[in-house]
């Protein structure tokens, strides 16, 4: 695997710099370093890829439980609600790009440089490997004093994340098109004779799925209300989540066996 470094010792002292310590076993650093458009030929479940999408899903779970501990920890006397939407905020993929750029990340991964939609993601998602490599290489306890101490204690004010209001629509629009789904927002407006202003009702359509509805008085306000209780449901929902991509599959294969109408 070629590596932007000129060396296995020089990308170890790189490491050092941005974690506060050498790894043990650098290849997991390395795989989490390696973007998938670096791989050849086809995915299979048996053999996969040495890309660093695995280590990016263990990253975000774990991200998901140290962040939550800390934020936990922090506002004593907070409610579910104001501790999910801090949480999210700090974990939100601006956010972790901002991250990986910061501590200079993004000069280590390994990509081919062409331009594609998933440039956009790709600072974020490897922050999110290198704390999967950080889980596997040493464990829980060094993930929590990494973010700790090397993150929030030094790039992120927890209080002023934590008093941003969330852009849920944004967030919503974020992971659909990380996931390549297909998403809507069905918007309703509902006169009544006992208000002077209108209500709007939104639903969200994932992949032809309904999901989770939002009501406002404004179509901005709807469309924030219905992102925000459809983020909550794909977190605590898998079968929400798995009929979702089931049918984002669906969709793909019909696509792949439409004849090609330009052919004559």
């Amino acid at each position: 695997m070629k590596l932007p470094f000129q060396s296995e010792r020089e990308l170890r002292v790189s490491l050092f710099a941005i974690l506060g310590f050498y790894p043990h076993n650098i290849s997991y650093y390395k795989q989490a370093l390696r973007h998938k458009s670096l791989n050849n030929g086809p995915v299979t479940a048996e053999h996969g890829h040495d890309d660093n999408e695995r280590l990016e899903f263990l990253g975000d779970a774990v991200l998901d439980a140290i962040v939550g501990d800390i934020v936990y920890r922090h506002f004593g006397k907070a409610g579910e609600g104001f501790l999910t939407n801090t949480r999210s905020k700090i974990v939100q993929r601006n956010s972790l790009n901002r991250l990986a750029k910061e501590v200079g990340l993004h000069r280590l991964i390994n990509s081919r440089d062409h331009s594609g939609s998933h440039n956009s993601y790709l600072g974020g998602n490897a922050f999110e490997a290198l704390v999967g490599a950080i889980y596997l290489d040493r464990g829980y306890d060094a993930v929590m004093h990494f973010m700790r101490h090397r993150i929030l204690r030094q790039l992120i004010n927890i209080e002023e994340v934590a008093a941003v209001e969330v852009n849920f629509k944004s967030k919503l629009i974020e992971w659909s098109q990380k996931h390549r789904l297909k998403l809507e927002f069905n918007t309703s407006e509902q006169q009544s004779p006992n208000r002077a202003s209108p209500m709007f009702d939104t639903r969200v359509v994932l992949e032809g799925l309904d999901c989770e509805s939002g009501r406002g008085y404004s179509k901005k306000e709807s469309h924030q209300r219905a992102a925000q209780a459809t983020l909550a449901s794909i977190k605590s929902d898998r079968r929400l989540v798995k009929s979702i991509f089931e049918a984002k599959e669906r969709r793909e294969a019909a696509k792949d066996t439409q004849p090609d109408s330009d052919i004559g």
